[in-house]
C-alpha cells in the first residue's frame, strides 16, 4: 500500500523553504476554518503578542483537527493570514511545536489589511487528509 500522504519534489521548481510545494494525499478530507487567538471562552489570548497568539491559534487548530479525528500529521495545507509579515517567525515557532521540519505541508502566507477584529494579528486555516 502506498503512503496516504506524499511530498513529491517537482522538477524545475526552486526548493521550498518552510513549506512543501506539493502534497499528494489519499483519504478523508478535513477542512478547518481560519482559527484566531481565542481561548475556550472566546477571550483574546496575547493582545499585541504574536508569539502568544500563534501558540493559541495552533492549539485551536489541534483541537479542531482532533474533533474530526485528525492531527497535525494529517495536515496537507496551511494558509496564514497575517496583518504583518513580521509575525511569520512567531508562527513558524508555534508550528514547529506541532509539525516537524521534515513533514512541512503546502502553505500560503498572505498579508491582509485587517482581520475581523483589530486585536487579531493572524488567522490560520488548515486542510488535512486522514488515511482510511
Amino acid at each position: 500500500m502506498s503512503e496516504p500522504i506524499r511530498i513529491p519534489a517537482p522538477d524545475g521548481v526552486a526548493p521550498a523553504a518552510q513549506y512543501a510545494h506539493v502534497v499528494a494525499a489519499t483519504g478523508r478530507f478535513v477542512a478547518v476554518s481560519g482559527q484566531l487567538a481565542l481561548d475556550g471562552d472566546g477571550v483574546l489570548v496575547g493582545a499585541g503578542d504574536p508569539a502568544a497568539q500563534a501558540r493559541q491559534v495552533f492549539e485551536n487548530l489541534r483541537r479542531c483537527l482532533a474533533a474530526a479525528g485528525a492531527d497535525f500529521a494529517d495536515v496537507v495545507k496551511l494558509t496564514y493570514f497575517v496583518t504583518d509579515m513580521a509575525h511569520m517567525p512567531a508562527i513558524r515557532a508555534a508550528r514547529a511545536a506541532h509539525i516537524p521540519d521534515d513533514r512541512l505541508p503546502a502553505a500560503s502566507a498572505v498579508q491582509v489589511a485587517a482581520l475581523v477584529r483589530p486585536e487579531f494579528l493572524m488567522e490560520i486555516e488548515a486542510f488535512a487528509v486522514v488515511a482510511e
